[in-house]
């Protein structure tokens, strides 16, 4: 039942625009920013999620690796050299971050 609440919450983050929302648009706890990104289909990512035993296969949504909040924003201290995004799974202690949506700082 798990999986299929996580499957459900991927799949919606998924139907979302794929173009990058302006970070006070993100409203499921502070932007990211991860390391990279990619879907559950990468193999890396795959793999990934395979150690952790998260199941993710039939979802095509964006998954953030290695990830760190960033919490202030627009202080002039905020800066993320990688991807940042807006997550609706943050569960994993920044391992990974599931159903992401890239922010725009």
């Amino acid at each position: 039942m798990q999986f299929k609440s996580l499957a459900v919450i991927i799949l919606g983050a998924s139907l979302a625009a794929a173009t990058a929302i302006p970070a006070s648009q993100c409203n499921t706890g502070p932007v990211q920013c991860c390391d990279s990104t990619g879907t559950a289909k990468d193999p890396s990512i795959s793999k990934l999620l395979g150690l952790l035993n998260i199941n993710v296969s039939d979802v095509d949504a964006l998954v953030g690796v290695t990830c760190t909040p960033i919490t202030v924003i627009g202080a002039g201290g905020s800066s993320c050299a990688a991807q940042p995004v807006c997550c609706s799974n943050n569960s994993f202690k920044g391992v990974v971050a599931i159903g992401c949506t890239p922010v725009s700082l």
